[in-house]
């Protein structure tokens, strides 16, 4: 069982001693920022010249100087950037400015876990990932409440980098809601397969794969819609609220039984087979190596690979839809304005 910390288990004074810089001003990096600086901490922003997020973080009153210039005032940097600009951010502007008993810390572990960011032995490095978007960390925070939050430390050259790593949680709210302990390897690992084979991978191509068959044996589109995308927020929100069991006792028994038999037929040991390779690619660092590679080379086949997403008629059918409930657009520019800029 993971250990689960809560506010009486940690010391603010720790964080409250430190000097905090926040690379980064996106969904993350706004929250962060901010939920420290509430919590009394001394905090800066980082961010290179021409950030569309200056203005942003300059309005919110947090002081904002370049990424070299927060590192060198800074004992520990927390790195909000995305997981490819990190590297080569962490090189130009806050390796050269590291010391002894200073801390870079990460909300997630891609770049520890595949080497692309190397600490010197003397800094620690530690982890805290909130388990949830920026917008809600933030807004959670202002609500007295917090985003449950995972901990780790890569290395802990202090003898203190746990304790460190807890006292930040607790400053941006994680220990309100609770703190798990984890390592880099299995955040990173976790993280990278969920988003693959569940929420984001797997879910998409189902949506997709279902709005198809059903289109193609002739049903209207927009029936096609309801059915295999616009009705999935209520099913996830019972499973988020009260797990799969609670979610199968609210629908009716003649969708319960559907699940309970149909189910296991579109999820097939041939589709766990596929699972396993995919988390097999992530462990050996094949996964990571392969989207930085693409990044790096100008990020030509994921460009197709959003256009033709972007082109599926499920979306066209979604737009034009979504156009039509009012409710949804003033949802979605609330969590817009909450984020801040990338």
């Amino acid at each position: 069982m993971a250990n689960v910390y809560y506010e009486k288990d940690a010391d603010r004074s720790i964080i409250a001693g430190r000097k905090v810089a926040i690379l980064g001003y996106g969904s993350q990096g706004h929250a962060h920022a901010l939920n420290l600086k509430d919590s009394g901490v001394d905090v800066r922003v980082g961010l290179r010249d021409g950030s569309s997020s200056r203005e942003k973080a300059t309005e919110a009153g947090l002081p904002v100087v370049s990424p070299g210039e927060a590192a060198a005032e800074a004992d520990l940097v927390m790195m909000l950037l995305p997981d490819t600009e990190i590297a080569p951010v962490y090189d130009e502007a806050v390796a050269p400015n590291l010391s002894d008993g200073d801390a870079v810390f990460f909300a997630h572990g891609f770049n520890v876990r595949f080497g692309y960011v190397q600490a010197p032995a003397g800094v620690d490095v530690g982890m805290v990932a909130p388990k949830g978007p920026g917008h809600l960390v933030r807004r959670t925070y202002t609500e007295g409440g917090g985003t449950p939050c995972l901990i780790a430390v890569a290395q802990d050259a202090t003898g203190k980098a746990h304790d460190l790593s807890l006292s930040y949680a607790d400053a941006i709210g994680g220990t309100r809601a609770g703190v798990l302990d984890t390592t880099f390897e299995e955040e990173t690992e976790t993280d990278l397969f969920g988003e693959q084979v569940v929420l984001c991978g797997g879910l998409t191509a189902l949506v997709q794969a279902g709005f198809e068959t059903l289109v193609e044996a002739g049903y209207q589109p927009e029936s096609a819609y309801f059915e295999c995308l616009h009705e999935l927020k209520l099913i996830v929100d019972l499973m988020y609220e009260q797990g799969i069991s609670g979610m199968r006792y609210s629908i009716s028994t003649t969708a319960e039984y559907g699940d309970l038999t149909r189910g296991p037929r579109i999820i097939t040991d041939e589709t766990r087979a596929e699972m396993r390779r995919i988390l097999d690619e992530i462990k050996s660092g094949a996964f990571a190596e392969e989207f930085v590679g693409e990044v790096r080379s100008g990020g030509a086949r994921f460009s197709e690979l959003r256009a033709a997403g972007k082109a599926h008629q499920v979306e066209q059918v979604g737009a034009d839809l979504r156009s039509m409930m009012p409710w949804i657009a003033a949802g979605r520019t609330r969590v817009e304005d909450a984020s801040g800029g990338a």
